[in-house]
C-alpha cells in the first residue's frame, strides 16, 4: 500500500466516524419542510426529482404549479395518470405575460384554497409548492398563513417549496434549505431554451 492510499484510508476511517456519529444522533422522525431557492437553474427539477423518488415508493403526493401552468411541463406530463399524484396549475403563466395582478391574485388564491387540503391530510406524504416565493413576494399570499399551514400540517407530511427570494422567515422555518447559484446561465448567452432541458 503507498503513503497516499495509507492516508485515504486513514481520512476515510476519520470520515465514517463522523457520518456515523451524525445518523446515530439523527433519531428524530417527522416530516421536513425543505425550501429550494435562489437564482439558478434547477429548482423545479429538483422538486420534481423528489416527486420521483416518493411516487417510486407508493407514496401520494399533490403538486401545485404556482406560476408555469401556460408552458408544457416533461416532469409533470410523465407522471400523468399516477393514481398517487395530484396536480393543481394555477394556469395563468408568468406574472410578466398576464400584466394583471388582480387576476393573477385571484388564481393564486384559488390555486392555494386548492392545495389547503393536502396540507391537512395525512395520506399525503409530500406537498410541492412549485414558485410559491413568488406568490410571497408579490403579496398575492400572506407569508402567515403559508407558515400557519405547514405548521398544522401532518406531523409526517414533508413539503418543498420552490422559487427565488425565498421569503427570511420562510427559510428560518425551514428545517432544509438549498441555494441554486446562478454561476451561468445559457439563456443569458442567447441559447434558445430547450424542450427536454429547460422544460
Amino acid at each position: 500500500m503507498t503513503d497516499r492510499d495509507t492516508r485515504h484510508k486513514k481520512a476515510m476511517q476519520k470520515r465514517k466516524e463522523i457520518v456515523d456519529a451524525k445518523v446515530a444522533k439523527a433519531t428524530e422522525e417527522r416530516g421536513i419542510v425543505i425550501v429550494i431557492t435562489g437564482n439558478g437553474k434547477g429548482k423545479t427539477t429538483s422538486a420534481w426529482g423528489t416527486v420521483a423518488r416518493s411516487l417510486g415508493y407508493g407514496y401520494k403526493v399533490a403538486v401545485t404549479q404556482f406560476i408555469k401552468g401556460t408552458w408544457d411541463c416533461g416532469e409533470r406530463d410523465i407522471f400523468e395518470g399516477n393514481p398517487n399524484l395530484s396536480v393543481h396549475v394555477m394556469g395563468t403563466g408568468f406574472t410578466w405575460e398576464t400584466q394583471d395582478r388582480e387576476l393573477d391574485k385571484k388564481a393564486c388564491r384559488a390555486a392555494w384554497e386548492q392545495t389547503l387540503p393536502h396540507l391537512q391530510d395525512d395520506a399525503v406524504h409530500l406537498v410541492v409548492l412549485d414558485e410559491i416565493t413568488y406568490m410571497l413576494k408579490y403579496g398575492y399570499l400572506e407569508i402567515e398563513e403559508v407558515l400557519e399551514a405547514l405548521k398544522n400540517r401532518p406531523e409526517q407530511q414533508s413539503v418543498i417549496l420552490t422559487g427565488r427570494a425565498a421569503h427570511r422567515d420562510l427559510i428560518e422555518y425551514a428545517d432544509t434549505v438549498s441555494e441554486v447559484r446562478d454561476e451561468k446561465h445559457a439563456f443569458n448567452a442567447g441559447i434558445k431554451a430547450q424542450k427536454g432541458i429547460d422544460w
